[in-house]
Parts: structure tokens; sequence; C-alpha cells
């Protein structure tokens, strides 16, 4: 099947009637266009869904022996799909709202004596479980307007025999088309049967017990996973991957109903997507009820939490491209069609404000959100990693590289630790490098060489070091990206101390940056005052630096953020839990060698 092929209706009417000899016969063409697409669309049903059985203890619910055979109820499944892909079948059995673990996949009673557990029958086991199994129908019968074949239809291993109701999405079954052979269905449409069965132990208590299982269909077939919701911890907000193949673990964060908390920021990886922040709701993509939150954002602990725990799943942005891509950028920073909508500032931003590019030097992908200034910016930090050597491809995609070794040796990229570049000083504040051209460089760290003060260390590669329960700023965290001295931000292996700056930058092409003035903006268009300290103007620094903060601005506390340097300083934004600080914070040349956190804008203010 081919899919979305147009279906073109012509008409054509051609006449040449000869009126008179002194007239040129001509031909009078009409056309009639029609043009028709047909999307990719997959369905299932089911019918005999709901069961009920009374059966007494000791015994099996099976009237052909301890095979099974009979159950205690059977469901017919009817999966179409027009996908040429194929599709995959998921199932995962929960009770209620409840998906996560092998306790809400167990028949669960009404009373506190004892659930029937989730396995597969053993022989000789006198414990209760139920359990399922799938097969093919291999002849569906006829009158149906669909014709069925399940040549292509395969039950997933185990699951043709009794086995236990999966605990997370599971496939079971799948269905590939003929593509390739001279015999091609695409007709994608199947009829396969559920089975459930249950042995009652002789002690288990009398009670009613509750189980389901959900089927969902995907496509194609080699698709992902489908998503669920996760139950969260008591007295915890619990921080949820919230997709396939994401890298990264987080833990529980303590929380109590109706306190102000500041949202952990994420430790979660994707390759080819963008972190865009939190929200209330696996399905924030359809959900209309969705809440979307920044790393770091304050929130009022809601209702429940105390009890029942928060779930807070990670917003993940597919990438739309090359972030070096000029047409791209200019289409979705500009203001024409499919361009992103600018993110208000009262909290109700969506995914229209959204979008993510891929960085081709390195592939890391960044979301990217049209803030309140009306400009693009790269809502997560800079991650880009030190190398020495560089082709000139590579040099070429980013701006103010001239030479294959502009990260060079000193550019400020090591962890701030002790290191082969970095030997720690007993005075408290800081760490010494001794490799600069102009000398010993101070480097401010945190409020003491305790490491669990000093600034929040990226890590990229080895996940397994990355704190899941990140409290202070010893942590290793994804989001916080790398920190960078001045002379890397410029991009430039010269170590300035005077006002001729290097005003190139290691932001990707197309992107730099932003300056004081772009700083300004952002705070002016978020309330504030535009001015170097926002503290004790209305709304309050408190209130400012929550609106940084806000999903999809995302601006982090971690201590500092880089902006280009101007003048005989480098510029900065200071962003704490009560305090907003932008534009010419940093007053000394001293303060070029900090190490600092890099944002990117696409449109330099003037």
């Amino acid at each position: 099947m081919n899919k979305g092929l147009p279906v073109l209706l012509t008409m054509t009417i051609l006449s040449g009637i000869a009126l008179s000899s002194t007239f040129v016969s001509a031909d009078t063409e009409v056309i009639d266009r029609v043009e028709l697409t047909v999307p990719i669309a997959c369905t299932m049903s089911g019918t005999g869904t709901t069961h009920t059985a009374t059966l007494n203890p000791g015994t099996y619910s099976a009237t052909s022996g301890s095979d099974y055979e009979a159950g205690i109820g059977k469901t017919t499944l009817t999966a179409i799909c027009n996908d040429d892909n194929g599709f995959s079948i998921y199932a995962i059995g929960f009770t209620g709202n409840q998906y996560e673990g092998e306790n809400h996949t167990k028949l669960v009673g009404t009373n506190t004596n004892g659930t029937i557990a989730t396995k597969a029958y053993v022989s000789g086991d006198a414990t209760s479980n139920w359990s399922m199994k799938l097969t093919k129908v291999t002849n569906p019968g006829s009158g149906d307007p669909i014709t069925y074949n399940p040549e292509n239809l395969t039950i997933t291993t185990n699951y043709d025999n009794w086995i236990a109701v999966p605990a997370t999405y599971t496939k079971v079954a799948q269905y590939k088309a003929n593509t390739g052979s001279s015999t091609t269905d695409t007709t994608l449409g199947v009829k396969l049967e559920t089975t459930y069965a249950a042995y009652i132990a002789s002690n288990q208590a009398a009670d009613t017990y509750v189980g389901q299982v959900k089927y969902t269909i995907v496509h194609p077939y080699n698709d992902d996973a489908p998503l669920f919701p996760q139950q969260a911890t008591a007295g915890c907000i619990n921080y949820f991957p919230n997709g396939n193949n994401v890298v990264g673990t987080m833990g529980c964060q303590s929380a109590t109903d109706g306190n102000n908390t500041i949202l952990l920021a994420s430790n979660f990886s994707r390759t080819g997507y963008g972190f865009a922040g939190w929200s209330d709701k696996f399905d924030y993509t359809t959900n209309s009820a969705a809440h979307f939150y920044g790393p770091q954002e304050t929130i009022t602990v809601p209702e429940g939490t105390t009890a029942n725990g928060l779930s807070l799943y990670a917003v993940w942005i597919p990438s739309a491209g090359s972030i070096q891509d000029s047409s791209k950028v200019s289409k979705l920073c500009g203001t024409g069609q499919g361009s992103l909508t600018t993110a208000p500032t009262d909290g109700t931003a969506s995914l229209t404000s959204v979008s993510a590019l891929t960085d081709q030097r390195d592939n890391q992908t960044y979301a990217i959100a049209k803030l309140a200034d009306g400009n693009c910016w790269i809502i997560e930090n800079l991650r880009l990693e030190a190398e020495n050597t560089r082709s000139a491809e590579d040099i070429a995609l980013s701006q103010g590289y001239v030479s294959s070794d502009v990260y060079g040796s000193f550019v400020g990229l090591a962890d701030p630790e002790p290191s082969t570049n970095f030997a720690e000083s007993a005075t408290a504040n800081s760490i010494y490098y001794s490799g600069s051209q102009e000398g010993t460089a101070y480097i401010d760290i945190g409020a003491s060489n305790n490491p669990a003060y000093r600034m929040p260390r990226y890590n990229n590669t080895n996940t397994s070091s990355r704190d899941s329960y990140p409290t202070n700023y010893s942590a290793k965290m994804y989001s916080y990206g790398n920190s960078y001295t001045w002379s890397a931000a410029i991009a430039d292996t010269t170590v300035h101390s005077n006002d001729s700056a290097n005003t190139s930058s290691i932001c990707p092409t197309n992107w730099g940056l932003p300056s004081s003035q772009n700083l300004a903006q952002i705070d002016t268009a978020l309330g504030g005052t535009g001015t170097q300290s926002t503290s004790s103007s209305t709304p309050t620094g408190t209130e400012m630096s929550m609106r940084y903060r806000k999903y999809p601005n995302n601006f982090l506390i971690s201590d500092y953020a880089s902006s280009r340097s101007f003048g005989s300083s480098a510029g900065a934004l200071n962003i704490s839990s009560n305090r907003i600080t932008p534009g010419t914070y940093l007053g000394t040349i001293t303060y070029k060698y900090k190490q600092l956190f890099i944002r990117c804008t696409n449109k330099l203010a003037s």
C-alpha cells in the first residue's frame, strides 16, 4: 500500500468545430483535479472484555487439568492498520490507575488478607496466581468486510503459552507485511485471542479480586513501547524519564503538601531529543490538562503529595534538524507560518513555544524556545566538550573558529575538581590554574573548598557517576552543562585582559552569547526593570527569579550564566532563589577566569 497516494480525477473536454473558412479551428480544454490523501490509521477493538468467575480454594480455572485450557475468560482482539511497515501490540497489567510494578498487576481484593500474584502456574506451586496467553485466530470467519491474514502475525515468545501478565508495557505480538515477496500482502488486519486463567490456593481469603490488562497498538512494528503513568512514593516528588532509550537516574525529592519547593534540574538525557522541562502528565503531548514546569521552577506542592507522592515526567522534544541550518532556524524563530509562538509569562506556556535542534559539532540536541523578549533561546545549558583537534568542517560550523586548536589546552572546559590542569588550594572559595599565559588565575567555585559546595558539574558519558538525588553543588548533573572560562566562551585560545575582547562565540553558527542588552530585554519582558539589580524592584527579586525559572525559560540556579564580554569586564546573569542580577554584575577582569554556564540566543540585541 502506498501511503498518501493522491487520487487524481481528470476530466478533459475537447472540441473542434469549423465555423467557416475564415476561422481557425481551436481546442478548448477543461481540467478538474481532485487530490485525496489518506493518512495512516490503526485501530484495535476487543470483544468479551469483561470476565467474572467463582473459583473454590484449591482449584484451577480449568476443566481439562492443570494446563488452564478453559481459563476464566477469553477476549478476541481485532487489529486493523494501514501502515505498510506493520504494527505491534503491547500489553500491561494494572489495578485501578496504578501501572508500575508487580504489586499493581496482582489481582487485588477489597480486604487486606492477601492478593493473587501475577505469574504463570508452576506444577507443585501452591501460591494463588493468575496468568495469560495469546493465540492467533487462523480462521476469522466469513461476512467481515475486512480480509484478515494471520500469516505474518507473530505472538511474542512465551506469550504463546501461559505466562505472567506483564508489569510494564511489553510487546506480545507483531505484524510485518510481506514486502519484497511476490505475494505482497498489505492487508494489515488480524485477530487474536487472549485467555486468562487462575489457580486459587486452599488458604486464599474469601473476597472479590479485580485485575486488568490494557492492550495498545503501535506502529510501525518496531516503534518504541507506549508510555504509561508511574506511581510516586508517598512524601516524594519522583521524576520519571518518560521515554525509551533515556539514560540517567533521579531519586526522591522530599515534599510536603502546601510547601514551596524548587524542582530539581534534569539528570536525564536522550539522544536526538531536547529536554524542555517537566510535566505532571505522562501523555502531555495529547493531554490538554497537562501542566509544564521548568527545572528548578518553584511550585507549591499539591495536596495529596504527602500521602501519595507527586509524579513528574520529562518533557522530550524530538530534533527538528540542525541548529546550524540557517533556513530551519529562521523559520522556527521568525514570525511566519510554522514559527514558534512566543512563550507567555503566566506559566500557561505549551509545547507550541518549544522545538529542538541538534548541534552538528557533537550531536547534542537542545530544546529551544521563543522567550518573552521575542528572541529564540537555547533553553538548556551548552554541553560542548573540549577537543584539541578539530576538522576544518567542524570549525566552519561554529563562529570565530580560526584554527584547529581553538579549544587549546586552557579554555575552561575542565571539571572544577583537582586534575592534571587544576590543583586545589587550601584557600577557601578557590582553586588555582597555573597554565594560563598570564600566570596563576583565580577561579571561584563556591562557598568553600568542601566538594559539597562546589558548582554543579556536567557529566555526559559516565551516567553512573551522575547523582540520582542532587541536593547540593557536588552533584554531577546533565542539565547544568559544561562551565567555561571567558576565553573559552569567546572561542579564543588567548587570554585577554584588556578591552579588545574577541567578539566571536563558542555558540553554534546562527547563535551567539547574549549581550547585556539581551538580558535587559528579557528581564523587562518578564516584568523587571532591566537594570543591574531587581531585588528591590516591583515585582520582588524572588518573584523575578521564579519567572526566570518557569517553563520554558528554564534558567537554572547554578552560580552564573555567561554572556558576551563588553567593556572592561565580562557580563553575566546571576540567578539565585531570591535575586536576579543581569548586566555588568561581574565588574573585574579576574572574573573572566571564572567558570560560567552558557546560554545561547539566536537574535543578538544591538
